[in-house]
């Protein structure tokens, strides 16, 4: 029997086509049935087209596609279930970077963890908490596989509200920057042995081999070695310090915590500001969301002007889908509850872990405990994600306000009043997109003392030009 399979979120520039090309190149999917759902009826509309488009090119005359706006019309009777969602689009994220940077937050990407990650948490949670109990309604057994960031808040969202979900999150960061270094060391991918864990966007590579040979020691001296560190530096500043790989990219990498976005000094000395830079420019995020030739791109592909590629690419999802279907095993890395996988990181918080896949669904690995300084950084940036998840679930604006005054970057750029002040108005901004809090704000708190700092800060002025 064809499996179904729904994608919420279909109306992406390339990814549901990227999905549903990999998911036909298994045997046991080839004729399955496609469930797209998305509120944009055009972007819907070419989406549909592209599948199509797949199906003809691909020869995969069993495949079917239907199309819906409602997601309880495409979820009865869906054997998988794939989210990839956007709240606000690039109005939200316009709002999100530009009002951070006024407080002096200088955000790359600002989709995990800052300000941006929080204010998308705001707007996306309860939208995919709704999908949760849908699924749980209309299709209970269907495996769920979410794509959509922040991947650790957003998985530790949908699991509090319905706990028996079958959900993984999925990244692809991992096996990209597992590939990477294998290109770096000149060893094929296939003869390489490696270990990852962490949290998403922060798991760490602690074992790397080939042929039982360890090639950690390797990767150390490559880090130093200025062409690729210029091009990757704060990622290479992770294995000089901390002596392990860090999966996603030095633009993501630079904003997770207090070392590389200080001031307009380190910024130029960690990031490239280049318009187009993964290593860590200015509100890149805009850059990759701001798409007036979107139209014209979905036409091209349902065209084949553009074609989509038809090979199997590295991402997880259609692995996961044919090795629960075929039973032929996998493993992939995924977010799921801790319950102690990670011994030394909050059992009740979400990790990044491999995971086997096969017939009876995903079965997560127990890692074991992370070296020390490795879990210290994550439970930091997982105090972050257990407040912001917090704060929607309570609709405490309280709340919001502590997950940005925890939050690495934020608390290393601002003051506890700059901080409330900027979470106050990016929570006015978005208010339309986050209609769970009712359009309350966190409390306007007096500003004390100031005469008190202005003469602290005088006199530390002048301690500085004595040493000097």
């Amino acid at each position: 029997m064809a499996k179904k399979i729904v994608i919420i979120g279909a109306g992406s520039l390339g990814f549901s086509s990227r999905l549903t090309a990999d998911i036909l190149t298994y045997a046991g999917t080839r004729d399955a049935h496609f469930a797209l759902v998305d509120v944009d009826h055009e972007r819907l509309a070419f989406a549909e087209q592209i599948a199509k488009r797949i199906f003809k090119e691909g020869g995969y005359s069993g495949a079917t596609v239907s199309a819906t706006a409602n997601r309880a019309e495409a979820l009865p009777g869906a054997d998988f279930v794939i989210t990839s969602i956007l709240v606000g689009g690039y109005e939200a994220i316009q709002l999100e970077i530009d009002i951070a940077k006024k407080y002096g937050i200088d955000q790359c990407i600002g989709d995990t963890l800052t300000p941006g990650g929080i204010m998308r948490c705001l707007r996306t949670l309860p939208v995919l908490q709704e999908v949760a109990h849908d699924v749980m309604r209309l299709c209970p057994k269907a495996h769920v596989l979410n794509y959509t960031n922040p991947m650790g808040m957003l998985t530790l969202g949908m699991l509090q509200a319905e706990p028996r979900l079958k959900l993984v999150g999925l990244c692809h960061s991992v096996q990209g920057t597992s590939h990477e270094w294998a290109r770096r060391l000149g060893v094929e991918m296939a003869d390489v042995n490696y270990e990852c864990a962490g949290i998403n966007h922060q798991a760490f590579f602690t074992r790397y081999e080939k042929d039982g040979v360890d090639l950690l020691p390797r990767i150390r001296q490559l880090a130093e070695n200025p062409e690729i560190w210029h091009g990757d530096s704060t990622r290479m500043e992770y294995v000089k310090h901390f002596g392990f790989p860090v999966t996603e990219s030095s633009g993501h990498v630079s904003e997770y915590n207090w070392w590389f976005r200080k001031n307009a000094t380190t910024v130029a000395q960690y990031c490239d500001n280049s318009k187009n830079s993964w290593n860590g420019g200015h509100g890149y995020i805009k850059t990759l969301y701001d798409r007036p030739e979107w139209r014209e791109e979905m036409r091209k592909r349902a065209s084949w002007e553009k074609p989509v590629k038809l090979e199997r690419s590295v991402e997880y999802g259609s692995q996961i889908i044919n090795a629960v279907v075929s039973g032929e095993k996998t493993v992939i890395y995924g977010n799921v509850m801790n319950g102690g996988l990670i011994s030394n990181l909050p059992a009740d918080g979400v990790v990044e872990v491999a995971c086997l896949v096969d017939r009876n669904g995903l079965q997560p690995v127990a890692y074991g405990k992370l070296p020390p300084h490795l879990a210290a950084l994550n439970r930091a940036q997982m105090a972050v994600q257990e407040l912001a998840v917090a704060a929607v679930a309570q609709r405490d604006p309280e709340l919001v306000f502590q997950a940005m005054a925890f939050d690495p970057l934020t608390a290393m750029s601002c003051t506890l009043d700059q901080i409330r002040a900027m979470t106050r108005e990016l929570m006015a901004a978005h208010k339309k997109w986050t209609p769970i809090m009712e359009g309350r704000l966190p409390g306007e708190k007096p500003l004390m003392f100031t005469a008190k700092a202005a003469k602290v800060e005088a006199h530390h002025d002048q301690a500085e030009e004595n040493m000097g």
